[in-house]
């Protein structure tokens, strides 16, 4: 369902922001961002001068090298458009990121590495929805695994570990009462009644 139908408006900016997953030949994943700020008027700049409409005021990359467990061993940022010329002196930071897993905490230990004047506010902002995208390419990887050892486990007789699953409680979806939780994992239900 779309929203609903706007007021009559003028478009004064468009951010476009791709966020793509890959994975590599080597067993590694690629999580790539690339951020585009467009005006749709022409304005002055103080060190680029005048600015058109649709020419970028900010292009710029990052791309997150992750292991399977989503440890980041690799960060390379890169700008083709800034507002200003110091702005890429900030790009080689974000190397920084190497050796940090994403999951709890993330956003902390990213502000603590390349925040305030160590780094760029667009190019941190955008680092949250590569955590989520991380996830996203993953994710069936990690289910794929989890359900053989899962399976293994039973085969050979035993009973897996039923431990807390690390979406439960993180959406209105994923509640721990809720229909898709129970359906999801059954032994939640188990869980609600013996506490």
């Amino acid at each position: 369902m779309p929203l609903s139908s706007p007021e009559p408006r003028e478009l004064l900016h468009l951010r476009d922001i791709q966020l793509r997953g890959y994975h590599r030949a080597d067993g590694l994943f690629d999580i790539e961002a690339h951020l585009v700020d467009t005006k749709s008027y022409p304005f002055e700049n103080d060190d680029r001068g005048a600015i058109e409409p649709g020419d970028p005021l900010h292009g710029m990359w990052l791309r997150l090298t992750v292991r399977e467990d989503l440890e980041i061993v690799a960060c390379e940022a890169a700008s083709d458009h800034t507002p200003y010329s110091i702005c890429p002196q900030a790009a080689p930071n974000f190397g920084r990121l190497a050796g940090l897993r994403i999951g709890p905490g993330f956003n902390r230990a990213v502000n603590e590495r390349v925040g305030g004047v160590h780094g760029c506010t667009h190019l941190r902002e955008v680092l949250g929805q590569m955590a989520t995208v991380a996830y996203q390419t993953l994710y069936p990887i990690r289910a794929r695994k989890e359900r053989e050892e899962v399976a293994r486990i039973m085969a050979a007789g035993g009973v897996p570990e039923r431990k807390r699953p690390s979406m439960l409680g993180s959406c209105l979806a994923y509640a721990p009462d809720s229909p898709v939780s129970l359906a999801r994992w059954p032994w939640l239900k188990e869980t609600a009644t013996t506490e």
